[in-house]
């Protein structure tokens, strides 16, 4: 227990004094160490460093879970087998709480009579918003009122706030923040590593995020009356709430390669990058229905995909999920390729897009479940092609196959026809491929919805049940004991199995 005390007061120490904790010279002066820091220098920093920790658990927790990728062996702390230790908590809980009070400080910075800039208040205020949202959507009920305020408050033993109230304050930030970039401010482009100073794009982003949580607790009686105006009013309402447009609006941090904007990735070794196998349900998808992605390699930068996977004679080939240990004797088969500057392969190491946030085609589905649910008028069909079509282009902006064409070639086209259960899946199908790399949305996105339907191997351990959240840290118990049991009585056992407020009934 003493080892988690100092760990708790060595990670309380460092959220009240680190407010950039990367040496971004070339950037930015560490605003820790002069009296007169700007806006703009907590922007870069925060959003590269919470970029990172996104990619970090995308990588070896979300895709694991939801089958993007399978880390074989017979070991313990299988993830792929709902297998993994409480020590899982704690990264993302430490990386985004520091990088919370980058934010904050942005925001503080901004309202200054010296500094003040409206679109950095708006800025901040969406990034406290995305960063929070992926904490409580991880963990359920989770410090936000008294988060961050032990440098300047003194308050160490933080209250954890109901999801609920969070979700209801969130929101209001998002409203805040859209009213404040209307104002058009101008900010730094230089320091601006997503729209590179562009305002306008920052206010699509802030309502399409918007969207993306009012549609995550959208089922939640007791907030209807709340959501599904809002819901309306944002995608009615476009000149009030202008969301993205086209893909040029997706919310994407780019790996140039240059500075410090080399990708995380690029710290794995090779033969660690290249170790973990594709799951067969996320490459069967693709490959059967010839998706540009990985078969059509003239319209990829380089080399044989645009993803990057390595095909295993001539064909993609992968490993299920979940299967038991000891029962089989699975061989690697297709894999993402490593970096190799003499190869002449594409490689997601060295991809700029990996550092996505949001991206159009998820709007476009956000959309596409509204109408089908009746809460705005539309075409369901036309929103389901337009964010399968955006999705590819994403990847592939030359592609030019129609995009009905494509999919009823592998009959994966809309069917009118069928009953509103088929058409959600149909939709999920689709979107979770348009999620893919972003954080841990694919995980949430099941969570609330239980789609895609992902087969079940005989080696899932939990009851074969999908984990509902993740432990708080463990440490959390020794620092901040109290406030940590008022939140078990208010949500539950700390367990992987308990459901956050929006899984509830």
């Amino acid at each position: 227990m003493n080892k988690y005390i100092i760990y708790g007061l060595f990670f309380l120490a460092s959220v009240l004094f680190a407010s950039c904790d990367k040496g971004f010279e070339e950037l930015n002066t560490d605003p820790t160490k002069t009296t007169n820091a700007y806006p703009y220098q907590f922007m870069a920093n925060g959003l590269i460093s919470s970029v990172e920790y996104n990619m970090s658990r995308n990588r070896t927790f979300n895709n694991e879970l939801m089958q993007v990728t399978v880390a074989i062996g017979d070991g313990d702390g299988r993830v792929f087998r709902y297998d993994f230790r409480r020590s899982w908590a704690d990264y993302l809980w430490n990386g985004h709480y520091t990088q919370l009070t980058n934010y904050k400080d942005m925001y503080a910075k901004a309202v200054d009579q010296i500094n003040f800039n409206r679109s950095y208040q708006g800025i901040s205020l969406i990034l406290q918003t995305w960063t929070y949202s992926i904490l409580t959507d991880t963990y359920g009920d989770i410090p936000y009122t008294q988060s961050n305020m032990g440098r300047d408050s003194l308050i160490l033993e933080p209250i954890f706030d109901a999801q609920r109230d969070i979700y209801l304050d969130m929101f209001a930030k998002l409203d805040s923040a859209n009213t404040l970039l209307s104002g058009g401010d101008a900010i730094e482009a230089v320091h601006d590593p997503v729209y590179a100073g562009n305002v306008s794009q920052w206010r699509k982003f802030c309502n399409s995020l918007y969207l993306r949580l009012l549609l995550r607790i959208s089922h939640k009686t007791d907030v209807q009356d709340i959501v599904l105006p809002k819901i309306q009013e944002i995608l009615t309402n476009t000149s009030k709430y202008p969301v993205f447009a086209s893909n040029d609006d997706s919310a994407i941090l780019r790996w140039t390669g240059e500075g410090a904007y080399i990708s995380p990735y690029m710290t794995t070794r090779a033969q660690d990058f290249r170790a973990t196998a594709i799951c067969s349900f996320f490459i069967d998808f693709l490959r059967d229905t010839n998706d540009p992605r990985i078969n059509i390699p003239e319209y990829g930068t380089s080399g044989i995909n645009r993803l990057g996977i390595a095909p295993v004679s001539g064909n993609f080939v992968g490993v299920p999920s979940g299967y038991a240990a000891g029962s089989e004797d699975y061989t690697k088969m297709s894999y993402f390729y490593s970096y190799d500057q003499n190869s002449g392969v594409n490689s997601l190491q060295t991809e700029p897009m990996t550092g996505m946030i949001m991206n159009y085609a998820e709007l476009q589905f956000i959309k596409a479940e509204a109408v089908l649910r009746g809460w705005i008028e539309g075409s369901v069909e036309d929103y389901f092609y337009s964010g399968a079509e955006s999705s590819i282009k994403q990847w592939v902006p030359a592609w030019d196959v129609p995009i009905r064409t494509h999919l009823a070639a592998s009959d994966v086209q809309w069917n009118e026809a069928s009953d509103f259960e088929e058409k959600l899946a149909r939709i999920h199908q689709q979107k979770y491929y348009a999620l893919f790399l972003v954080d841990l949305q694919q995980w949430f996105e099941y969570r609330r919805t239980g789609y895609p339907v992902l087969p079940k191997g005989n080696g899932l351990v939990n009851n074969a049940e999908m984990p509902a959240r993740l432990y708080y840290p463990v440490y959390v118990q020794s620092s901040n004991p109290t406030n940590y049991k008022l939140a078990l009585a208010q949500q539950g056992p700390d367990e992987i199995n308990t459901r956050v407020w929006w899984q509830k009934p």
